[in-house]
């Protein structure tokens, strides 16, 4: 793909995102409110979720999102499984339905992520990729995507295994990897409204 193309598929991508998530925080604002409450209420701290995660080009940026687990004295990972002790009741209800995911919307907005892309990671695994690899770098992160739709069901899968970081790390993230630059690779509008429509019918 000429640089040309490129630059018009990002002016396309970036109008479209600035557009959808305007419209869905002006329809979300009392969902993502009530939400808010209470998370803060069962979880005895700020129901939102702020951590850094890794953006485009490798930068740092702050993703939003609904707090769905509640600290617990001697569990300390990245990985979350369907049967982690720290989720809450109201944070299971909010995963199962993606409401915990509403706030990103304002990520898209301000251009830290769009709607379609590759998963923001903590610190230690996109930032930490080498050669080819890092073109999953070369754009925004996403709310969705063919990788994230795939493992959709990712807690559940890693709570069957003996060894959950372990699985992710060497079977679950290289996938994604592959998933993801085939994506890039391959990019199209329609292709992205097919991921919205296929996350938001679950």
């Amino acid at each position: 793909m000429d640089k040309k193309n490129i630059k018009v598929n990002s002016f396309k991508k970036r109008a479209f995102d600035v557009t959808l998530s305007l419209v869905g925080l002006i329809f979300t604002s009392p969902i993502i409110l009530i939400a808010w409450i209470i998370a803060s209420i069962e979880t005895k701290s700020n129901g939102m979720f702020i951590q850094k995660r890794v953006g485009k080009d490798g930068k740092l940026f702050s993703v939003y999102k609904i707090k769905t687990m509640k600290k617990v004295e001697g569990v300390d990972t990245s990985i979350t499984s369907a049967n982690d002790v720290r989720i809450t009741k109201s944070g299971r209800f909010f995963r199962n339905y993606k409401i915990d995911e509403l706030p990103q919307l304002w990520n898209v907005l301000i251009g830290d992520m769009s709607f379609v892309g590759p998963r923001p990671d903590v610190p230690g695994y996109a930032d930490k990729l080498e050669g080819d690899d890092r073109i999953v770098l070369s754009i925004r992160p996403g709310i969705t995507g063919p990788a994230t739709l795939k493992y959709k069901n990712e807690e559940e899968i890693l709570a069957k295994q003996n060894d959950p970081k372990w699985y992710n790390d060497n079977v679950i993230w290289p996938d994604k990897v592959k998933i993801n630059k085939e994506y890039i690779k391959n990019w199209s509008l329609k292709k992205d409204i097919e991921y919205i429509i296929k996350t938001v019918k679950g």
